[in-house]
């Protein structure tokens, strides 16, 4: 038998022998990723200051020269964050703080409703709650995020239009829990900008409890804040954050001018809490101060942070740079600039405060500016009308002594109103400087309008009299000195002194009170008025609790109308002493 050989077999390994082995294939090139850079565009405190509010801005022009920049207007705020966003794919708009409260009469009139309007329209996203938000109490502040026209205050609530739908932009409150210790609002956001994801972290300062009406924030705790913040990282780490950005209703002072990056003579609260926190949180957007500044501050580990503040009432905006690796998402740099939200010309204490082409120059969102000019429109009845005449400025601004002529004169028309028996018989009051929230200033024909004298006491409180002994007293004003490099100044009426020296220990900074040329008496019995604020404990003065035999005198703006139609003569200072500056109030 023929043996036959299996010839395909052979056929294909000879075919197999035949073709050429190709060299193995060449690694694929890689293409580094771009950079990735995430734009924060940030303000705070902006209460309610939808029309500008007739402030200028100090700045510096091409040569050093100091210059005053007419600055406000949301409508110009959103012209000039529009501007900004510009080409940038990847930008985010946050607030730190008070975007209502302490509002003038355009927003307060209808309870900040179009403040969350227009801040809808301008396009923020997040806001780390601040004080002022609960001057309200909580359930109006909740009513301001979800919307809806439930009454809880004595002014009606969707007046002007009659729907509200809330806020489209967050709140962010982790330090604000309530009685099941749940918080408020949400704590933390997360934002993804292409591969990058940015963890936010938003809350107040932890005295928010004691700077509000306490009925504002009755059933709330607010923690502190660096240990809040802290155990919040590692959450936000595991949800992929790359960095972490703090939105902190506290903040600082500083000596030097706002753009300085190395901010000289940096103090205020807010040091002690960056000091204990998590060196992952790079960027801090505080607030509470009005003061504008942007700091780079080192860290233990050889890396710095940012530290940032857009003063007040949407004068400024601070334009925040993050660059991150696009391959690692690590971030690799980070970088602010502060910039003047020009606003509208007008006549100031100065003289002419005129639009400076020299600094940008924002146009006016249209659609913003229609919403401001509608409510303004609104309330521009009660707020034109005439209530006196004035004989010159009084302003908010802090003398050598950290007294203000705005404060002594609110002072004085809390007494005048409260003197007589059948309003309780004060023979002193109080005011504290915070509440102070302008400049009183004459109309080329001297007159002063509602509006005008609201937007110096916008809070809407009542007035308490009550009976405090002369050793009560001087407790009382020992409390201005809890934090003797930040003294919370109470100015008294005409007819009441008191001197002092931060230098001495607590307890012993009074050294002289005098009541109409004589020494107080500590045994002696004193009827006292102020604000309905102050006399439940707000601002740390917790020695007005004590006070006896209270009666509520009615509301502290018709004090100060009545008391201006008088003609009164200006306050004149000489009421407060101090034996040494404490603070410089021309700094910055």
């Amino acid at each position: 038998m023929l043996k036959v050989w299996p010839v395909p077999l052979l056929f294909t390994l000879a075919a197999c022998a035949a073709v050429p082995v190709a060299p193995p294939a060449a690694p694929p090139t890689v293409v580094p990723s771009a950079p990735v850079e995430v734009q924060i565009l940030a303000f705070n405190d902006l209460h309610g200051n939808l029309e500008p509010p007739k402030l200028t801005v100090r700045s510096r022009d091409s040569s050093g020269k100091d210059v005053w920049v007419p600055a406000g207007g949301v409508a110009y705020l959103a012209g000039a964050l529009e501007l900004l966003r510009k080409g940038r794919p990847h930008s985010i708009t946050v607030s730190a703080g008070d975007l209502i409260g302490g509002s003038p009469l355009t927003s307060a009139m209808f309870l900040d409703e179009p403040t969350i309007v227009a801040m809808n329209q301008l396009g923020l996203e997040l806001n780390g709650v601040g004080n002022h938000e609960f001057d309200r109490g909580s359930v109006e502040l909740q009513r301001m995020r979800a919307g809806g026209c439930e009454k809880h205050t004595s002014r009606e609530p969707c007046a002007l239009d009659k729907a509200f739908t809330g806020a489209r932009f967050e709140f962010l409150a982790a330090n604000v829990l309530t009685a099941n210790g749940s918080t408020l609002f949400p704590g933390t956001a997360i934002k993804q900008f292409g591969p990058v994801r940015v963890g936010f972290i938003g809350m107040t300062l932890k005295e928010t409890g004691v700077l509000v009406t306490p009925s504002g924030a009755a059933g709330l705790t607010f923690a502190e804040e660096a240990s809040t913040a802290n155990a919040l990282v590692p959450q936000l780490k595991a949800e992929g954050a790359d960095a972490i950005v703090l939105l902190l209703h506290q903040g600082a002072y500083t000596k030097s001018d706002w753009n300085d990056p190395t901010c000289p003579g940096l103090s205020g609260d807010v040091l002690p809490i960056l000091d204990k926190l998590d060196p992952a949180i790079e960027l801090v957007i505080s607030g509470h101060t009005h003061w504008a500044y942007r700091c780079e501050l080192p860290m233990a580990d050889g890396r710095t942070r940012l530290l940032t503040s857009a003063g007040r009432y949407g004068t400024m905006l601070t334009d925040i740079r993050l660059t991150f690796n696009g391959v690692t998402q690590a971030l690799e740099s980070k970088q602010a600039a502060l910039t003047v939200v020009q606003g509208e010309p007008f006549e100031s204490p100065r003289g002419p405060a005129a639009l400076d082409t020299a600094f940008p120059v924002y146009p006016a969102d249209p659609a913003i500016k229609a919403l401001v000019d509608r409510y303004a429109a609104a309330a521009r009845v009660e707020g034109e009308r005439v209530v006196a005449r004035l004989a010159g400025t009084v302003s908010e601004t802090e003398d050598s002594d950290l007294a203000t002529r705005g404060g002594e004169l609110i002072a004085d028309s809390q007494l005048g109103w409260t003197r007589p028996k059948e309003r309780g018989g004060a023979q002193i009051a109080f005011m504290n400087n915070s509440g102070v929230r302008g400049d009183l200033v004459p109309r080329d024909d001297g007159t002063i309008t509602y509006g005008q004298m609201f937007a110096l006491q916008p809070f809407g409180n009542n007035i308490i009299v009550m009976t405090l002994t002369g050793a009560q007293l001087k407790r009382l004003l020992e409390e201005q000195f809890l934090d003797p490099k930040q003294p919370g100044m109470l100015m008294p009426s005409a007819g009441f002194s008191f001197t002092y020296d931060v230098r001495r220990p607590a307890g012993e900074r009074i050294v002289a009170m005098s009541f109409n040329g004589k020494p107080v008496d500590p045994n002696g019995r004193y009827r006292v008025a102020t604000n309905s604020f102050l006399a439940a404990g707000g601002d740390n003065f917790t020695v007005l609790t004590e006070g006896t035999d209270r009666f509520d005198a009615g509301l502290d703006l018709d004090a100060l109308e009545a008391f201006l139609k008088t003609n009164p003569p200006l306050p004149t200072g000489g009421r407060v002493k101090s034996l040494h500056i404490v603070r410089d109030p021309t700094a910055g």
